[in-house]
């Protein structure tokens, strides 16, 4: 009996479509078509599947508009962020890679005696499993550098957006060879017998719990791991930071797609001096951020992705109030489907939201007096995925960076940096990394091949 995998809008909770689930069994003969395509792909040139990759681009870019369109439906963010996502994956496929295609050049060390050549290779078949969160943006970050080290790939989309993953799988499949990327549909069981199966690499995006549960069942076959974990990111406020730029950061970081990003703003600690002003700032900017809908005329922030993930925020803020954490905004359950950007004061660190990950538009606010207190109540955490730091006084600021535990740091800024950078967490936040040529290099299987000069 075929069974179907329903896409709900989380703003109506009407069906937007459906795809069919794939079989444990389906999933089986995936990977054996993915090992028979191996054998053609791997061998292709680095050039030609460059190509391949790049003319999708195109495609994406051309369809920006309707792709964008059932993102924001199954998604919830407002449609300009759904087909800025889809136009941003098409827009950048050629320059990334072009960047990959660099990183995986053979490497040549030679002297009198011998030569030595560094190879970057196919590993075999990979599969990727991503979220709904950034549901074109973060498969494309693993399936590239993928296909362009030669391996074929089997996409595990989130069960939450399954149809923007198909609309993408199927864009680039106008171009690659049959067999070379597949997806598979479904939630849990489909998840775990693609991690289980007869692959090579498993990429996962996604919850702390889930990449544990991977860790283990790819044990026994000591499958190679790609793992982001999330995060619970920390934000700095000194004493002589600028109080408007530090404020207008705090809120749209925490709840930029409605919280949902793994490097959201979750903790603030800022110094007992400027609080009240920092405070204020943060109440007047977030109570200014439009709700709604997916389709409504100037929407910033969108709905919860489901009732579970909402209720799991919901249920955060009620046991910060109980233990003494005071409501600066919102807090109340005032819309279905939607948390509205809250702010909270007076967080202790003893608060679930002030230790687990949260996922949702909450400004969560902590006073400080001495800054080796806050770094480490900022560092007191097994997530390492971002942090950022504001203040005005350079050196200071860069000295409190650099004593935070987190992959990727920002100082009066966003931890996004400038040029081709790893995204990387530290501590439970990672597991390997993507992006920058290390990172594309970790989809390859390096090669050291040593010859007697002639």
């Amino acid at each position: 009996m075929n069974r179907t995998l329903k896409s709900i809008n989380p703003s109506t909770l009407e069906v937007v479509g459906e795809v069919p689930i794939s079989s444990v069994e389906e999933i089986h003969k995936q990977v054996r078509i993915a090992r028979e395509a191996l054998k053609t792909w791997r061998e292709t040139s680095l050039s030609d599947r460059a190509e391949c990759l790049s003319n999708a681009g195109q495609a994406l870019v051309e369809n920006a508009e309707e792709f964008g369109e059932i993102l924001s439906k199954e998604m919830g963010k407002p449609l300009k962020s759904g087909i800025g996502e889809v136009r941003n994956c098409g827009n950048s496929i050629a320059g990334k890679v072009k960047a990959i295609k660099s990183a995986l050049q053979t490497v040549v060390h030679a002297n009198d005696s011998a030569q030595t050549s560094i190879t970057y290779q196919a590993i075999g078949v990979v599969g990727v499993i991503s979220p709904w969160n950034y549901p074109m943006a973060m498969p494309q970050w693993m399936l590239l550098p993928a296909l362009m080290a030669g391996n074929t790939v089997i996409l595990k989309p989130s069960e939450e957006t399954p149809l923007i993953a198909q609309c993408y799988v199927d864009t680039l499949n106008q171009f690659l060879p049959a067999g070379v990327l597949q997806i598979a549909h479904g939630a849990d069981e489909q998840g775990k017998a693609l991690v289980e199966a007869d692959i090579n690499l498993i990429t996962f995006t996604g919850s702390r719990a889930v990449g544990i549960d991977i860790m283990k069942r790819s044990a026994d076959g000591l499958k190679r791991l790609v793992l982001e974990l999330g995060g619970k990111d920390p934000l700095i406020v000194l004493r002589d930071a600028d109080i408007e730029k530090a404020a207008e950061f705090a809120v749209s970081n925490s709840v930029d797609n409605a919280g949902q990003m793994c490097v959201s703003t979750e903790r603030v600690f800022v110094h007992e001096d400027i609080a009240d002003a920092f405070e204020q700032r943060v109440v007047d900017i977030a109570k200014e951020i439009k709700v709604g809908p997916w389709n409504e005329s100037g929407v910033q922030m969108g709905p919860m992705i489901h009732d579970k993930q909402r209720l799991h925020v919901l249920n955060q803020i009620d046991a910060a109030i109980t233990k003494g954490a005071s409501v600066l905004l919102g807090g109340k359950n005032l819309r279905k489907g939607y948390v509205m950007p809250t702010v909270l004061g007076g967080v202790t660190h003893d608060m679930s939201i002030a230790k687990d990950e949260t996922f949702g538009p909450v400004v969560c606010i902590t006073r400080y007096s001495e800054i080796d207190d806050a770094v480490q109540q900022a560092n007191d955490t097994v997530y390492g995925l971002g942090a950022v730091v504001f203040g005005r006084d350079e050196s200071a600021t860069e000295k409190v960076a650099n004593r935070l535990e987190a992959g990727m740091v920002g100082i009066n800024k966003s931890i996004f940096g400038v040029g081709d950078n790893p995204w990387v967490g530290a501590k439970q936040s990672g597991f390997g990394y993507h992006g920058s040529p290390d990172g594309y290099r970790q989809f390859s299987q390096v090669r050291v091949i040593s010859k007697a000069a002639d």
